[in-house]
This record gives structure tokens, C-alpha cells and sequence, in this order.
């Protein structure tokens, strides 16, 4: 009797229960919050479910993310699922391979059409820049305030891939649910700003059509790109380098299997490892600080920034076209592709039924694209990182 009395006090004493702490429980709920604007509000479900779940797996147990050396210490084999899977964002893999996916999905089409589009991708990118100093003055060290700047750009595999390239390893689970948050949140953000910033009339303001681009410049832009750039910042060429040869594999149309498995097979595959180890980065004693508040903060304030210098500098194209540049095309040029031409599209269509501004904005939304991986590359190269 006593055998079973110990044995059954054993099994409860393993269960989940006695470990949960109150930032855990809170962890739960918010990693719940999360999967219900994923699956209800469909709110980038790709990324924000599988890094709920692993928010959820971490916080119900730690162990998930246990790396080899807390292995080695408590006399166990391995480490926990999850560390392995972490390694690939720790190395730059993971984000890099997400690059070449969406090189494979994107048409440059329209950015070689109007090569003005660069202007406003640029423009954009003031709020990385502009939140880099915020973070200097929060008391971020130079390396963590540029890892939590590039969430101004939008992108979550950029934020990750700098993250890891400046050792802000602690600091990659905030910057990541900040960035993918704020991606998602690029409906509700952005048309605030875009109709404060400008007037009906600008707003309804139709552009000429894009002129037709051939074969061959679709095809040469990506390696053109990638030479220019990875001469200037050698090393941007893990990103910049993945885009341009994910994009090479659409235009080429001689490896059509190669872009449908960069585009779709490996591309979601990708991002069941990256999400969930993203997720399990965000233990309660790791989120649950004011550096993460610091962090979220500093991530919005970066996105309004380049949301609202990229309308700016619309505005200033189109006074200095006469007013053929809608100016709404410029907050585009953040990198949340192609959510953000969206929202241009769809607040121009508010104003006028009629606009057709989608295939504008993706001129400027691929820049930003572009545009956030110089400015993670111009960061390391500052460091010294190689």
C-alpha cells in the first residue's frame, strides 16, 4: 500500500501543476489570446499559431527548451525538442530560408516598373533608425537597440535573423512577438495614420498604369540586386541573397519544381520550426520584464515612424510629380508583404471605389522589404559582425 501511496504521489508531484508560477499561468492566457486573433480574426494565422503554441508547450513545460548544457547538468541525454528547433533562428537559418520563399512568391514587377518606388522603401525605414536611438536612450545596450529597431521594418525574419547575428539571443522571443504582432496588426495600425496625414482628395488620386516589364529585366534584376548590394554590405548576402535567388527561381522559368517547393513545401515548413521556437523563446521569466515592455513599445513607435515618413515622402512626390503619386503608396514601404500594399489598396478604395492602387504599392512594399534587410546588414557591419 505504501508502494502505491508513493508511487501515485510521485506521478502527481511530475504533473505540470505544482510548477506553474502566476507569470506562467498569464503566459497561458496570453498564448491563448494570441491563437484566438490567429484563428478566429485571422490575423496572420501562418505565423501567429505556431508561435502561440509554443509560447503555450514553454510555459507548461520548461524543459521543452532546455539546451545541452542544462542537459548535460541534470544527467539527461538531450535537450529539450524545441532548443534544437531554436538553433536554426540562433544561426540565421530559419529566416534566411524564409527570404528565399518569399523571393519565390513575390513579383519585383512592379518595383522594376517604377524604380521611384526605392525612394519611398527608403523613406520608410526612418522608424528603424529613429527607434534605434529611442532604445540608446532606454538604457539598450548599441547592439540590443539595433536588434530591437529593425521591428520598425515590419519584418520578422529580419528582426530574428540581427537578433541572432548581434548575441541578443535573450532578447529574440520579445522582439519576435512584437515584430509578428505588429505585422499582423498592419489593418488596424496603419489606416489611422495614412488618413491623418493626408486628405480625401490626395487619397483618391488615380496613378497612370505600371508599363509592362519583360522577361529579361525580371530576370536580371535579382542578380543585379545581389551583386550591387553584397558588394556594398557583404553582409546582407544571407538575406538579400536568399530573396534574389527565391525570386530568380520564378523569373528563370527553367526550375519551376525548385520554385514551387521554395514558394510552398519548404516555405511552410520553415515556419513551423521558426514560429514554434520563437514561441518557446517567450518563457514567463524571460517575457514578463519591462525590457519586453520597452521592447513592444519601442517596436510600435518605430512602425508609426515608418508608416508615417513613408506617407511623407508620398506626399512629397506627389507634389513634386504635379500629383500623379498617390501618397498613400508610401506606407507601403514597410516590409509586411503584401498585407501592407493591401492596406493602401483598401484605404484608396475607401475614397474612391474606383483606385486601383495595389500593384503602386507593391512597388514601394518590396523596397521595404529590400530596404530592411541593408538596414539589418548596415547594423552588423557597424558591429563588426561577419
Amino acid at each position: 500500500m505504501d508502494y502505491i501511496i508513493t508511487t501515485l504521489g510521485n506521478l502527481v508531484h511530475q504533473t505540470a501543476f505544482f510548477n506553474l508560477t502566476i507569470g506562467n499561468l498569464l503566459m497561458v492566457f496570453v498564448a491563448c489570446f494570441f491563437l484566438f486573433l490567429a484563428i478566429k480574426k485571422g490575423y496572420e494565422p501562418l505565423l501567429l499559431v505556431p508561435i502561440a503554441f509554443g509560447m503555450l508547450l514553454v510555459n507548461l513545460y520548461p524543459d521543452i527548451m532546455k539546451t545541452v548544457e542544462q542537459a548535460a547538468a541534470d544527467g539527461s541525454t538531450s535537450a529539450g525538442l524545441l532548443h534544437y528547433f531554436f538553433l536554426g533562428d540562433e544561426w540565421g537559418i530559419w529566416p534566411s530560408l524564409i527570404f528565399l520563399g518569399v523571393g519565390a512568391m513575390t513579383d519585383f514587377g512592379p518595383l522594376i516598373a517604377n524604380p521611384k518606388s526605392f525612394l519611398l522603401g527608403a523613406a520608410a525605414q526612418f522608424g528603424i533608425f529613429f527607434a534605434y536611438l529611442g532604445a540608446i536612450l532606454l538604457g539598450f545596450s548599441n547592439e540590443a537597440a539595433a536588434a530591437v529597431s529593425i521591428i520598425g521594418g515590419a519584418d520578422g525574419p529580419t528582426s530574428i535573423f540581427l537578433a541572432g547575428k548581434l548575441g541578443q539571443a535573450e532578447l529574440m522571443g520579445p522582439i519576435a512577438v512584437a515584430a509578428y504582432s505588429y505585422m499582423s496588426l498592419v489593418p488596424i495600425i496603419q489606416p489611422p495614420i495614412m488618413k491623418l496625414l493626408t486628405t480625401k482628395k490626395e487619397r483618391a488620386i488615380k496613378m497612370e498604369q505600371l508599363r509592362p516589364v519583360s522577361r529579361l529585366e525580371k530576370i536580371l534584376f535579382p542578380i543585379i540586386v545581389t551583386i550591387v548590394v553584397v558588394l556594398i554590405l557583404p553582409t546582407t548576402a544571407p538575406l538579400v541573397g536568399m530573396l534574389m535567388l527565391g525570386n530568380l527561381f520564378r523569373e528563370s522559368g527553367v526550375v519551376k519544381q525548385l520554385m514551387e517547393t521554395a514558394s510552398n513545401a519548404l516555405m511552410y515548413i520553415v515556419v513551423i520550426l521558426l514560429g514554434t521556437s520563437v514561441g518557446a523563446t517567450t518563457s514567463a521569466e524571460a517575457f514578463l520584464n519591462w525590457t519586453t515592455l520597452k521592447i513592444v513599445a519601442l517596436g510600435l513607435v518605430a512602425f508609426i515612424v515608418g508608416t508615417a515618413t513613408g506617407v511623407l515622402f508620398g506626399k512629397l512626390m506627389c507634389l513634386a510629380t504635379h500629383g500623379k503619386v498617390n501618397p498613400l503608396i508610401g506606407s507601403a514601404g514597410v516590409s509586411a508583404v503584401p498585407m501592407a500594399a493591401r492596406v493602401s489598396q483598401k484605404v484608396g478604395a475607401e475614397a474612391d471605389p474606383t483606385n486601383f492602387l495595389l500593384m503602386h504599392a507593391m512597388g514601394p512594399n518590396v523596397a521595404g522589404v529590400i530596404g530592411t534587410a541593408v538596414a539589418a546588414g548596415t547594423f552588423m557591419a557597424i558591429f563588426g559582425v561577419v
